[in-house]
């Protein structure tokens, strides 16, 4: 029946491998729905552009990495003269893979067929920049019920398609300390969001902000900002946060002795007993299935095949080594920088 509830059991879901998030701007942005808000005049749009532009071309942006794909820039207040203008003043080179929209439907009226239509024209679609966000309202009153229901649909649709749909958002003139209280609208969009940005003055037209920056997939961030005149791009003075140290125990043993095995099959307990062969720290069973687990799409990267899977006598872990299929991107890396580290969680 079409009205029944789809489940899965906690232990499904402890077993199963899910494919990471992906941050196309590190730390910062992954798939999902993020709003950007910020007073009028305060040069969002221009955030804006040099993100698309910055991911269009690979390029680093508030002073962190991305990954490169395409963008589509939905600039709905603006001309074509007026991005034309901007590009030229950001020095954009002529690139195919950042595309401009000045008119789109609202939301539940095209606006979601219109995104995955262009989604399946450019697969490599990475973000959808939508500037500004009441330009696709279809309620014109504001209430956490209006507010939630409709950003709710953005964000499964960003879900569906796996990519990033960043929304452009006033702030109030009223005062707060906290800045994302003061956007515009009722606390119903904050909490439809994967994330929010307010980017805030020091002090009116100084050229100076913060951007502050809080999701539930991102480390909560004050980003201390000065608008270059010459770049025409937002520059941020204050080092991002050192990351902390990727260097996972477990997965370094398992590297190390399936290298070596090529082949294991057993249970979480015997793996623990296999891996004192290669280190003395003290590995809990439980330790190693979280880890593989939450770690087996990447693992692939680096040639480990793993398996979950269970048996008359409960589960057992699967390994297989295939030297083929690393990773011939040329790196000198190794499976515990490339992976993330998990020591401080518990399954």
């Amino acid at each position: 029946m079409s009205n029944m509830l789809q489940t899965k059991t906690a232990e499904e879901i402890l077993s199963t491998v899910f494919k990471p998030k992906e941050f196309i701007i590190d730390g910062l942005l992954t798939q999902g729905l993020y709003v950007l808000a910020g007073a009028q005049k305060v040069r969002k749009s221009w955030l804006a552009m040099d993100i698309c532009l910055s991911i269009a071309t690979g390029a680093t942006v508030l002073g962190r990495d991305t990954i490169q794909g395409t963008a589509l820039y939905l600039c709905l207040e603006d001309s074509h003269r007026r991005l034309q203008d901007r590009l030229f003043q950001m020095n954009a080179k002529p690139i195919e893979n950042l595309h401009f929209a000045l008119v789109a439907d609202k939301i539940g009226s095209g606006l979601e067929e219109q995104v995955e239509t262009f989604k399946k024209e450019h697969e490599d679609l990475k973000i959808v920049v939508v500037d500004v966000m009441q330009m696709v309202r279809s309620n014109v009153e504001s209430s956490y019920g209006s507010d939630y229901a409709e950003l709710i649909a953005l964000k499964q649709l960003a879900y569906r398609l796996n990519i990033c749909i960043l929304l452009i958002h006033h702030m109030r003139k009223s005062k707060d300390d906290n800045p994302f209280n003061m956007m515009t609208g009722s606390t119903g969009i904050g909490g439809a969001t994967d994330g929010n940005f307010a980017l805030k003055e020091t002090k009116c037209g100084s050229g100076k902000a913060i951007l502050y920056c809080q999701g539930r997939d991102i480390e909560y961030a004050e980003l201390r900002m000065h608008f270059d005149t010459d770049t025409m791009r937002w520059i941020v003075e204050n080092e991002p946060a050192p990351q902390k140290s990727r260097d996972n125990v477990v997965l370094s043993a398992i590297y190390l002795f399936i290298r070596e095995r090529i082949h294991f099959e057993g249970t979480a307990t015997e793996l623990v007993t296999e891996l004192k062969s290669v280190t003395e720290e003290v590995i809990y069973p439980n330790r190693v299935t979280r880890d593989l687990v939450q770690n087996g799409y990447e693992l692939n990267k680096y040639g480990i095949e793993f398996k979950y899977e269970r048996v008359h006598k409960g589960r057992i872990i699967i390994l297989h080594y295939n030297g083929e299929r690393v990773g011939s991107d040329g790196r000198n890396v190794t499976v515990t920088q490339a992976l993330p580290d998990s020591s401080q969680t518990s399954i």
